[in-house]
């Protein structure tokens, strides 16, 4: 029972990372106010384009990213923008 259980979380675990965006695809850059900005693909969800700013966060020695900002834009291949600002905590 227990291989059994513990296939089926490694195949669900598989699946959801097969369906997820790339980071490849998020356009992730530092704005001069210190903000993070994100650039999302259509495919994209909120929580990962968070991860893409979180990712980012992290190198600049910060732990977490927070959402301060989201905006439609006219571009086809990155119709959403997510500002972020980067948290100690």
């Amino acid at each position: 029972m227990k291989i059994i259980s513990s296939v089926l979380v490694l195949a669900m675990s598989m699946a959801m990372l097969a369906c997820s965006t790339p980071s490849s695809d998020f356009g992730v850059y530092r704005q001069s106010d210190g903000t993070i900005g994100v650039h999302a693909p259509k495919s994209a969800k909120d929580t990962e384009a968070q991860a893409a700013a979180a990712e980012e966060c992290k190198k600049l020695g910060k732990r977490s990213a927070t959402i301060v900002e989201t905006r439609k834009t006219v571009n086809d291949r990155f119709p959403m923008t997510y500002i972020f600002v980067c948290n100690t905590y």
